[in-house]
């Protein structure tokens, strides 16, 4: 049997499913993230289209896409984060925050050029993205 974990936003209109293991977790540390997280870092967790289903408040999920790379999905009722789908990666980011049940076990940092929070957790800290997410594959020092 796959392993379900639920999650919602933040009054619980929207509420998701999210089935398997995701595809990667991480850290993102994009100016967009930041800015639309609120905080430092962003934290992610990657999931197959499939795997991720909306199970109630499709109605007030809302949609903002400021670059083609990127849709963004929110409650129109509380304004609460819930995930973002990534056409271009045929992925969808459900935040970490989003998934209580889910142990977040990141394995990268993407985006690092562009933190303004070092994390020296020895992972992986890419320039942008790993080659096979259509980054350069660069990596930094912590």
């Amino acid at each position: 049997m796959a392993d379900k974990h639920k999650g919602s936003c933040l009054c619980g209109a929207v509420t998701i499913t999210v089935t398997g293991a995701p595809a990667m977790m991480g850290y993102c540390h994009c100016d967009s993230c930041r800015s639309y997280s609120g905080g430092p870092v962003n934290t992610f967790t990657l999931w197959k289209p499939e795997s991720v289903t909306v199970t109630k408040g499709a109605d007030v999920l809302g949609r903002f896409q400021k670059t083609e790379k990127t849709v963004r999905r929110y409650c129109t009722n509380c304004g609460g984060h819930v995930m973002a789908e990534h056409p271009l990666m045929g992925l969808t980011d459900v935040f970490a925050g989003v998934i209580p049940t889910l142990a977040f076990k990141p394995a990268v940092h993407v985006n690092y050029a562009e933190a303004v929070l070092r994390m020296m957790d020895g992972l992986p800290k890419f320039k942008d993205f790993p080659k096979q997410a259509g980054g350069s594959g660069e990596t930094m020092a912590d």
